[in-house]
């Protein structure tokens, strides 16, 4: 019995959770749906008020008045429906990241004031706008460093070549977790603990790998020389079994040995091996090299170093010939 008890107690658990869930979106748009349709009313029926109450008021700062309200509340609503449309899908995905949301509110309000300009001063905006070009232009031209990481910000939300929680790294040196996409920069967390902040128009003129886009398991790779004595199809089932005794890695596909070159201080190989997440990348290696030199060593087999040869003969004869000179 105990089974449909706590049968029981998680459904009773889930439609608390999808009850809380619906409560907190009503409370969310409640407030935004009551001022846009406060705001819509006014504006449509402040004609009928005046002549009812037959008001010696002019209609025109009202209807502006009611007709802005009327522009920003629905901006307003508008924002928070994305907003619950884009939790929604990174639910059931990965996390979007805020900057989109921040995107689409600042879109709707830039529509909202630019109707409210248009109500305000009626036929003459496009001449208020042409005056005002040149004002725009220096205020352009002085905060364009800003101007560029804002508009690369726009382009990574529009994008999404990495979101909130992917491991990327940027022209293969800083490498890091996404925590934070702002209008500016991102913000990186590295595995040491610390914080890396870098403009977003930085990050666009250089090249980014994503470690987490399309899956989380990615293939690496590490190199190891070992003697012309072992034989390549010998040492291919000696690393390959060595890796595969590793722990950490991804058990399936299997890792495998590719033959890299075949140079003058041993055979290269390259040991291929799929690993679960960016964030065990360090472990995954240093457990593979683990398991070789484990197994290099149980074997009794030579270990991946050059050896070294020292002869003092050549500093002997170029003494000698220096001497000879000084003669």
């Amino acid at each position: 019995m105990q089974p449909v008890k706590s049968g029981a107690q998680s459904a009773s658990l889930r439609r608390g959770a999808d009850v809380s869930g619906v409560l907190s979106i009503l409370t969310r748009i409640l407030l935004p749906v009551l001022c846009t349709t406060a705001a819509v009313a006014s504006y449509m029926l402040h004609p009928l008020a005046l002549a009812w109450l037959d008001l010696d008021v002019s209609e025109k700062p009202i209807r502006v008045l009611t007709g802005g309200a009327a522009y920003f509340s629905a901006a307003w609503l508008g924002g928070r429906l994305v907003g619950l449309a884009l939790e929604r899908a990174g639910r059931r995905r990965r996390q979007v990241p805020k900057l989109l949301l921040e995107l689409v509110s600042a879109a709707l309000f830039l529509a909202a004031t630019i109707a409210t300009v248009i109500l305000v001063i009626g036929q003459s905006w496009s001449g208020a706008i042409a005056g005002s070009g040149l004002v725009i232009a220096v205020i352009g031209f002085a905060l364009r460093g800003t101007l560029a990481d804002v508009f690369a910000g726009i382009a990574v939300g529009l994008e999404a070549p990495y979101r909130i929680g992917d491991w990327v790294a940027i022209n293969d040196r800083t490498r890091g977790r996404v925590i934070e996409i702002g209008w500016r920069t991102t913000r990186l967390f590295t595995r040491n603990d610390t914080y890396v902040i870098l403009p977003n128009s930085q990050i666009a003129r250089q090249t980014l790998t994503n470690y987490s886009a399309p899956n989380r398991k990615y293939r690496a790779q590490v190199e190891v020389v070992l003697s012309h004595d072992l034989s390549v199809a010998a040492a291919r089932d000696l690393l390959t079994d060595a890796a595969a005794r590793s722990p950490i890695i991804v058990n399936e596909p299997k890792p495998d040995v590719r033959v890299a070159s075949y140079d003058m201080e041993g055979i290269r190989y390259h040991v291929r091996f799929w690993v679960p997440s960016f964030a065990d990348d360090v472990d995954c290696r240093d457990a593979i090299f683990g398991q070789i030199d484990a197994a290099l060593r149980d074997g009794g087999l030579p270990l991946p170093a050059p050896k070294l040869r020292l002869s003092s003969e050549p500093i002997i004869e170029t003494a000698r010939a220096r001497e000879a000179g000084d003669t």
